[in-house]
């Protein structure tokens, strides 16, 4: 079901692999389904540039590879 796929990504955490940020289209690693798959993302509402390296949290999923994130641990 898509709605269990969007719940099992929502919270996850990741890494930035590419520069996340207002204007711009980064790409986060995140571990799902017993590896780690790569995903276009882009910052939530309120969220500044994320540099690569950068710990985040998926708050938002939108099948089929893109996740909306914001810094996780306060970064």
């Amino acid at each position: 079901m898509a709605g269990d796929e969007e719940r099992g990504m929502v919270g996850r955490e990741g890494r930035v692999t590419g520069t996340v940020g207002p204007g711009l289209v980064g790409e986060v690693i995140v571990r799902i389904r017993g590896g780690a798959e790569h995903f276009l993302a882009y910052p939530a509402p309120g969220t500044r540039r994320l540099p690569v390296g950068t710990m985040v949290t998926v708050v938002e999923y939108q099948p089929p590879r893109t996740v909306y994130v914001m810094a996780a641990y306060g970064n």
